[in-house]
């Protein structure tokens, strides 16, 4: 991640295969075409079987009636999943030579991130944080490796910087170690702490000087990783929609939320890619806002297809909760998206006040179609759908305006 000194000139160009080991060295921020890597992209697909458990396990428990709790332990999970692929990303983002060696500690962080998986039910359902914490110190330990390779090769603020971010890592592993010593009701307050001591890791590591980030590769990597996770919202939907026709023949009661949910998704995926956000990442302070607040974007996606599973258990009688709990599961997490999309990504491109309002004003009235019960998924769908439409047709008109002083000085 980022802070707000300076990144220090480093070489540009992608690493040359010179060998199978290299010196890990900064890359450059203005390497031309700088693009994610096959290893990053099977970094990401394998976060989604991670991603997939944490959004089973919110299914049940709202299901069941249980959200609170629900809530809780899925956004406990999902900041671990989170904050490991993140890390990675802005790692390899400044420092990725795709020697041998990188290539290993990347597969041993994809390793770790199964384990974590694989225990993900365990600690919802038992409160067993075992295999969670093994599967975090897999990835943390591949991490703190490639910072220690870091500072290996670098002299100065930039050694420090790396050995800061090595011995954070271990250190917050240690401290993680409550999840699995501590008593129960100790535990969300662990969480807790430990959350903000991470998030602190970078603020302090890059003080002594600020890693080469490229802005255009950092901004593709957030979007591949979102397709991602909507990609798995959409799967789970229609898993869920195709088992509720089988067992229960719901197709009447299961198409409006199958519309709406398709409608849903359609427009998280508009909104987020119709402007580019590189640009925009120029400036530390920016792109440290924007990359940590991609937690509730990443978090919220995914809950929009656990919402919309948990739409369709209500709707063929397996949920035990109400129609206006079941359309809230989707509404809910579609109204966050849309805030923290539209406060991150959008409302820096947004020209007049009639663009900046069409977000937010859609969050508000996807929250209120929660109250339409049976019918919520459908409307929340055809306001988002509404929403897309009009952000278009108001960027179009401004640019038609913009075009007539320029006709007018060529008539002239």
């Amino acid at each position: 991640m980022t802070s707000s000194s300076t990144p220090a000139p480093a070489p540009s160009g992608a690493p040359q295969p010179s060998g199978p080991l290299r010196r890990l060295t900064a890359r450059g921020r203005d390497e031309a075409h700088r693009v994610a890597s096959p290893l990053e992209l099977f970094f990401d697909l394998c976060f989604v079987v991670a991603i997939a458990q944490a959004g089973v396990q919110l299914v049940h428990a709202v299901a069941a009636g249980h959200a609170g709790e629900g809530i809780l332990d899925y956004a406990m999970a999902f900041f671990a999943i989170w904050w490991a692929w993140m890390n990675f990303s802005w790692f390899a983002s400044a420092y990725d030579n795709d020697d041998v060696l990188y290539r290993v500690v990347t597969l041993v962080q994809i390793a770790g991130v199964l384990v974590l998986a694989a225990g993900i039910s365990r600690a919802a359902a038992q409160q067993d944080f075992l295999l969670v914490w093994l599967g975090y110190l897999i990835m943390r330990l591949a991490l703190a490796s490639q910072w220690l390779r870091v500072a290996r090769s670098a002299t100065g603020g930039e050694r420090t910087t790396a050995l800061r971010y090595a011995y954070g890592v271990l250190l917050c592993q240690v401290g993680w170690l409550g999840l699995v010593l501590l008593p129960e009701p100790t535990r969300p307050w662990v969480f807790l702490v430990m959350a903000i001591v991470e998030l602190c890791v970078p603020l302090y590591a890059e003080r002594a000087q600020e890693t080469s980030w490229h802005p255009h590769h950092i901004a593709e990597r957030y979007g591949l990783f979102t397709i991602i996770v909507l990609g798995e919202t959409i799967a789970a939907a229609t898993v869920a929609v195709k088992s509720g026709v089988d067992e229960h023949d719901a197709l009447g009661e299961l198409l409006p939320i199958a519309a709406g949910g398709l409608l849903i998704v359609f427009s998280a995926w508009w909104i987020y890619f119709v402007v580019p956000i590189h640009g925009h990442l120029r400036s530390s302070r920016r792109a440290f806002v924007w990359g940590y607040g991609h937690y509730l974007v990443f978090a919220s996606t995914a809950a929009i297809g656990a919402g919309l599973e948990v739409a369709v258990e209500q709707a063929v009688g397996k949920a035990h909760i109400s129609a206006l709990s079941a359309s809230a599961a989707v509404t809910l997490p579609t109204a966050l998206y849309l805030l923290t999309v539209w406060a991150l990504h959008s409302r820096h491109f947004k020209v007049g006040l009639a663009q900046q309002l069409v977000l937010p004003v859609t969050a508000l009235l996807v929250i209120c179609c929660t109250f339409l019960r049976a019918w919520g998924v459908l409307a929340a769908g055809l306001v988002c759908a509404a929403a897309v439409a009009t952000g278009v047709a108001l960027t179009a008109r401004t640019a038609a305006r913009d075009r007539e002083p320029g006709a007018t000085a060529s008539a002239g």
